[in-house]
């Protein structure tokens, strides 16, 4: 691996010139006219009436596959040229275009949805048995039953282009306001005007006199906007809302189930035996505010590190490290790590107008992923390194299928990044000899347990309740913060001795448009990912095989199938969730265990 590392990302070789290429211009205005040309075939196109017919669809299916990728393609692109600076006016500019060219496209999809709806089910069995279609066969069926549930093609499609300047507009319109918020501190570095990206890495300073001065002043800038998060808010709910009631659906579930392909049966037995397990968490909650001198912890004070976590972490030190402790499960994603590392395909540089929070995206025509973050030299962000690579080599592991075939759920992608989080943390605990760092390696593995165990859960039942709300009329920013205390007391079995009401207007999450719920998948992929660990520590080295055969076939499966298929593991019993809990509740034994005597 190269040394010293770029601390900015390359974007260049995607397209030359950021926000004003000539290239990306260009890539826009062939785009827009297959898609043209993609209009007049799906037009053209009729429910074929014998297996013959059938073949007459083959040229649209693969311009439809075309332009699906490119149009990732695109708006990753501006996606990245908006994260690295908001005040990027042209990324705003190109990526109004590119959702405008996304809902037109959405609009023909689901044009082409209607032809496969229609098709008779003895035809459609001949045509996904052919030898060009089979491969396609779980997505296309896929398409073909959520169109039968779906309102009619011209209903959505105008609710497709409705959504561009309403349900996407208020989503991008959150960006603006995260971007005035300017956050005055003083510290050692002395005064400075901070992003909220810069001024939320404060929030896990090692220093609790920080930390809380900080969580002041956070929740005072965002309670200064929380009327125009509000407003964001409950637009983007009550138009997901009425397009739900336009199709029939009264399960506000259905539709992130629906995109993570699996069953609420699934869900809610793992959110059981969470539930049945978080005692523990308590445990550990109660041990670490003694630990810290408090008689509890606040919000603020869940992450802080315990044990010698002040020293900083190089970010070569970090790659380093990530990249050793791979090899030791599978010298494949190593090698992709250092690929990614030596390419610069990852943006850490801590530096204002940057979006807050972290993020991987992957282009499908170029076969190549990025990677967004701030990165301050905390365990916290060699974690999340870890993670937004695990993502990639996911992404890396798909990128010879066919597009259709790439597009997995969410709840599988945060498999692959928290399993790629345990690997890193699992090995650093192990290998850690003084007792001192050992105790902050596996308490911030157990931090962990307690953001998928605890904090998700708390945005799951706030926004759970939130669209119940909401279905009765306009919610105001005071009912938002109660209802987000009342469910961040409930999920942290009230331990805590204050709250972050605020968190509903922070957190990215609530305002993304692409993935409904963007909440209970985190948790699902974390204990699916604790499962998988805990069968390849059995397994030893033979597991990476099985591991990666897992990954590939994500995207055409359904969780409860493909962890059937590869692993002979029924989801909807509780027996896999709790072998998962069991490994999570060792650590807290041993962590409690350590500290006996320092409490």
């Amino acid at each position: 691996m190269k040394q010293p590392l770029s601390l900015t990302w390359e974007l260049d070789s995607i397209f030359n010139g950021g926000s004003a290429s000539p290239e990306f211009e260009s890539f826009l205005h062939k785009l827009e006219g297959d898609i043209e040309t993609l209009q007049q075939q799906v037009q053209a196109s009729v429910s074929p009436a014998d297996v013959k017919g059938t073949e007459a669809l083959d040229s649209v299916i693969e311009l439809l596959q075309s332009c699906t990728g490119r149009l990732v393609q695109a708006a990753e692109f501006t996606g990245c040229l908006g994260a690295q600076n908001q005040q990027d006016k042209g990324a705003v500019r190109l990526s109004s275009k590119v959702s405008g060219l996304r809902a037109r496209f959405e609009g023909i999809s689901s044009q082409f949805d209607n032809v496969l709806r229609q098709t008779s089910d003895e035809v459609w069995a001949e045509w996904v048995a052919r030898p060009e279609i089979a491969p396609l066969s779980f997505v296309l069926s896929e398409s073909r039953s959520l169109a039968r549930e779906k309102m009619s093609p011209e209903l959505e499609s105008l609710a497709l282009s409705l959504a561009v300047d309403g349900y996407h507009g208020w989503s991008e319109h959150y960006e603006t306001i995260v971007s005035s918020i300017k956050i005055p501190f003083e510290d050692q570095e002395g005064n400075r005007v901070l992003s909220a990206g810069q001024a939320f890495n404060k929030l896990d300073d090692a220093d609790p006199a920080v930390r809380s001065a900080m969580f002041t002043k956070w929740e005072e800038a965002w309670g200064g906007v929380e009327d125009y998060c509000a407003d964001t808010l409950n637009h983007l709910a009550g138009f997901r809302l009425n397009l739900y009631n336009g199709r029939g659906w009264d399960d506000i579930l259905k539709e992130p189930l629906g995109i993570n392909r699996m069953t609420r049966e699934t869900l809610d037995v793992m959110w059981d035996v969470i539930n049945r397990n978080k005692p523990a968490l308590v445990s550990y909650l109660e041990r670490k505010a003694k630990l810290l001198g408090l008689e509890s912890l606040s919000w603020v004070d869940v992450e802080a590190p315990v044990g010698n976590a002040n020293g900083k972490i190089s970010y070569d030190q970090a790659a380093q490290d990530i990249v050793a402790q791979f090899r030791n499960f599978s010298p494949k994603m190593a090698d992709f790590a250092e690929e990614a590392f030596d390419k610069n395909w990852i943006e850490v540089e801590d530096r204002a107008a940057k979006r807050p929070g972290g993020f991987c995206v992957t282009f499908p025509e170029s076969k190549e992923s990025r990677i967004f973050m701030t990165y301050s030299g905390t365990a916290s962000n060699v974690s999340t390194l870890a993670h937004e690579l695990g993502h990639a080599y996911h992404s890396y592991l798909l990128k010879d299928q066919p597009v259709f075939n790439q597009n997995y759920a969410m709840n599988v992608a945060e498999t692959a990044s928290t399993f790629a989080e345990a690997i890193i943390s699992d090995a650093q605990v192990k290998a850690a000899t003084n007792p001192e760092e050992k105790l902050a390696l596996l308490e911030s593995k157990i931090q962990r347990s307690v953001a998928f165990f605890m904090n998700i859960h708390a945005r799951f039942l706030f926004e759970t309740r939130f669209y119940e709300k909401r279905k009765q009329g306009v919610v105001s920013a005071e009912e938002l913060s109660a209802l987000m205390e009342e469910a961040q007391k409930e999920a942290f079995n009230g331990v805590l001795s204050s709250y972050h009401p605020h968190f509903w207007a922070s957190k990215l999450h609530f305002y993304i448009t692409d993935v409904p719920f963007y909440n209970f998948p985190y948790t699902v992929g974390y204990m699916f990912s604790t499962g998988l660990y805990r069968l390849a520590l059995q397994d030893g080295s033979s597991f990476a095989d099985k591991y990666d055969d897992l990954l590939r076939d994500t995207g055409v499966m359904t969780l409860e199938d493909l962890v059937s298929k590869h692993l002979g593991v029924d989801l909807t019993q509780p027996d896999f969730w709790q072998g998962a809990t069991d490994l999570i509740i060792a650590d807290i034994e041993e962590f409690l265990q350590m500290t006996e005597h320092l409490a």
